[in-house]
């Protein structure tokens, strides 16, 4: 280091040899593999983070805000015309799962890096969007949105359809819930802790029968967006359904050979042209699926005319 003017300074003829034996480079070694297993849906469920206190702080409208559910279904357009790689997606509340097929290779299928784009794109149109639709309210911390999220693996087209099953389930099972609840507290002058004794262990029977005698309110009648939650999906024209697949073949899992990139490039490219459209509509059914095999099959199908 003699030759050097300061002491901190490596000199040219051993930078090449000191960058070969780098003795800091062994911290690599503690990085650990987290690629998810092959040939399986991956589901990225993303979640608010204390979503309760930032709707009461931005005095979002009970039991629904139509506006922050437009946003969250904003934020999530986004993230599919972002990721072409994505065929699928639902969300409620403040909750939205997004579905890559199993022959997706996006990241090598790694967990955190599919993970943390997923949530980072959609914070990020989150509050880019937040103005649009709620000009009257400017964010400012600290009640600043943020999400969490999680990826989960599902080995066949049965379980996953399930799981979107599940989902959509939940939101019909807490809509109503929510909505003869806030109806009772807003409308028939209850208190929270009244409201909530009362419904404690009705069924949607009685739910509805609460709404409809005391109210006048036909649960049938709400929007759609509130009783189904909203799907997403790239829109290529309908088909009619085909011959059902036998259970078993529903429960076989997908295996499916490694795409090459410049098929993977291909696909994509055929995806992007593809509308992200916005939908409210049961998914549990086969109708759904049947009419849009695109979905399931993981080929772009034919763009409308």
């Amino acid at each position: 280091m003699a030759n050097s003017r300061y002491a901190w300074e490596i000199p040219k003829t051993n930078s090449v040899r000191l960058l070969k034996e780098h003795r800091f480079e062994y911290v690599k070694s503690f990085e650990q593999p987290d690629v998810l297993l092959p040939n399986t849906w991956i589901v990225v469920r993303i979640d608010g983070r204390g979503f309760h206190k930032l709707s009461d702080h931005y005095a979002f409208a009970k039991p629904n805000d139509r506006r922050a559910l437009d946003l969250m279904n904003a934020a999530a357009v986004e993230v599919m015309k972002e990721l072409p790689d994505l065929c699928i997606a639902y969300g409620v509340s403040d909750e939205f799962s997004f579905v890559f097929h199993p022959n997706c290779q996006l990241f090598e299928r790694r967990n955190g890096k599919l993970v943390t784009t997923i949530v980072s794109t959609f914070t990020a149109h989150y509050v880019y969007k937040w103005s649009e639709y709620f000009p009257d309210r400017p964010l400012l911390p600290p009640h600043l949105p943020s999400f969490d999220g999680r990826a989960v693996i599902y080995p066949n087209n049965r379980i996953l359809r399930d799981y979107m099953s599940w989902r959509q389930v939940d939101c019909h099972i807490n809509n109503l819930y929510n909505t003869t609840f806030w109806t009772m507290v807003l409308q028939g002058g209850m208190s929270n802790t009244d409201a909530e004794q009362e419904l404690k262990g009705t069924l949607s029977a009685d739910k509805n029968e609460i709404l409809f005698k005391r109210f006048g309110i036909n649960y049938n009648n709400e929007l759609e967006i509130y009783k189904k939650g909203t799907v997403l999906y790239r829109q290529y024209e309908l088909e009619e359904p085909k011959p059902t697949k036998s259970l078993a073949d529903e429960e076989a899992p997908v295996f499916e050979s490694k795409q090459s990139k410049s098929q993977q490039d291909k696909i994509r490219k055929l995806r992007r042209k593809a509308q992200v459209v916005i939908d409210h509509v049961d998914i549990i059914k086969d109708e759904f699926w049947e009419k849009r095999p695109w979905i399931l099959s993981g080929n772009p199908g034919k763009l409308p005319a």
